[in-house]
């Protein structure tokens, strides 16, 4: 149980409105991972940045802000240490998935099990 200061989970939904943050990132292979934070759920969290050198770091997050930018024109990285080159929020419950035919699917307010076999862990080791 956490200890709050302030607006609960509950009264900041209520306030906000943007439930589900949604974060998007790629490996150094190419692998695309897709995060999912539930902000009512005690146990769900989100690091924006890694550890590193705070000049590196994406320095503007708020709450329910919508981020498109983590990549310049290059493809290369914009901030270091941000975790997501791509991030929302959303009061949907969405589930990301590619199918058997390799689409790109979404169902919203409805379960999908993903396949844990499927790709790698998507941590980077260096």
């Amino acid at each position: 149980m956490g200890n709050y200061v302030g607006a609960s989970q509950e009264q900041y939904f209520m306030q906000n409105g943007k439930r589900f943050f949604y974060g998007l990132r790629r490996t150094d292979n190419g692998e695309l991972f897709m995060s999912k934070v539930d902000q009512l759920a005690q146990d769900d969290m989100v690091q924006i940045n890694k550890i590193g050198d705070p000049v590196d770091n994406y320095p503007n997050f708020e709450e329910g802000q919508e981020f498109y930018e983590g990549r310049d024109y290059n493809h290369n990285l914009v901030y270091a240490n941000l975790n997501y080159e791509q991030f929302k929020h959303d009061d949907r419950d969405i589930f990301y998935y590619i199918n058997s035919e390799g689409e790109l699917c979404v169902r919203v307010n409805e379960d999908h099990t993903y396949d844990d076999g499927s790709s790698s862990s998507g941590e980077i080791v260096y």
